[in-house]
């Protein structure tokens, strides 16, 4: 920022000597730049920029990750606040199990993976999507039978306005080739950790083990990985496009969920 053009500088008026007829001193108006306005005089135009993460991601993860810069730290407080869906595909691997549920992890055991299946595993994964269904409406604190509950679900806005455990909105398995797997799950409230442990818990009602080896957010509420900035991209101007082209559905989200 400070490496950009600045604005010009403000000019005042001064009335300054200048020779008159007959060789008499005189004053003549005159516009002349502010010194206060000079570089050299201000120093650096930007010293601080406040910048806040929104939903963060652990050194193990990868994806989308928020940011908001200047007055988009309030922004990104009110998104806070609507609660919003995140979706990650997340990687897992049969056969073993390790202290902390990832790849990278203290090996524990090794089991047998030969008879999983793929409807087994979309078995375990209707159920744990069930029960979250049913703590995702305990928590919402809205009356089913009412005709709020109805609109609500309708817009695809039945969501826990509050603080509550991690929630599983929908779980679907994307690919299985033993002992690889890959699923996509929509969540709320969750950690990346806490992903891992359900790839783990996975393991163990197919009767056999499992570590996660990959959680990559691909949706961050209004966030997708097409308005996500590569490193290559992490310059003045990507970023203020980056901004401009957010701007409109950030806006609409908020006013349709805030009001």
């Amino acid at each position: 920022l400070n490496a950009a053009p600045g604005r010009a500088p403000r000019h005042h008026v001064r009335f300054l000597p200048a020779p008159g007829d007959g060789g008499a001193a005189g004053l003549v108006a005159t516009r002349v730049p502010v010194l206060a306005d000079h570089p050299l005089v201000r120093g650096p135009q930007f010293r601080r920029l406040k910048i806040g993460a929104g939903h963060r991601l652990d050194v193990k993860s990868s994806g989308v990750l928020v940011l908001g810069i200047g007055h988009g730290n309030k922004l990104l407080t009110d998104l806070y606040n609507c609660h919003l869906t995140k979706v990650y595909t997340v990687g897992g691997l049969f056969g073993k199990a390790t202290d902390d549920f990832s790849d990278t992890g203290k090996l524990v055991e090794k089991t047998t993976f030969d008879h999983i299946t793929r409807e087994k595993l979309e078995r375990i994964l209707a159920v744990i999507q069930g029960t979250h269904h049913k703590a995702l409406l305990m928590h919402s604190n809205i009356d089913m039978k009412t005709q709020e509950a109805y609109e609500l679900a309708v817009k695809g806005l039945i969501r826990p306005m509050g603080k509550s455990p991690p929630i599983i909105t929908a779980i679907r398995c994307l690919q299985l080739t033993l002992p690889e797997f890959q699923l996509e799950i929509h969540c709320l409230h969750e950690t990346q950790q806490y992903l891992r442990k359900i790839v783990h818990e996975i393991g163990l009602e197919l009767k056999s083990s499992a570590v996660c080896t990959q959680v990559r957010r691909i949706r961050d509420g209004v966030f997708t990985l097409d308005d996500a900035l590569l490193r290559t991209q992490w310059d003045l101007q990507s970023i203020q496009n980056a901004i401009w082209d957010c701007q409109l559905k950030v806006k609409t989200e908020l006013e349709k969920t805030l009001g």
